[in-house]
């Protein structure tokens, strides 16, 4: 979960979204948004194919187990 957190804030901050803009294209709340990135929560399953889709990289990458 550790990294998870990193992985989604640099990939935020990469494209220049606030947290709520990216919550916006999430459908999601703001809250959930900060709560990932202070890996208080983590997403569920849509909502992490989402962020992957959305910054192109695979569902293995946000979570840690690649670094490709």
């Amino acid at each position: 979960m550790e990294k998870f957190c990193c992985r989604i804030k640099e990939l935020r901050l990469e494209k220049g979204f606030t947290q709520k803009e990216l919550a916006q294209k999430l459908n999601t709340t703001n809250s959930a948004v900060c709560d990932w990135e202070k890996g208080r929560t983590q997403p569920d399953l849509q909502t992490l194919a989402s962020i992957a889709t959305l910054f192109d990289v695979s569902a293995d990458y946000l979570l840690g187990l690649s670094d490709d």
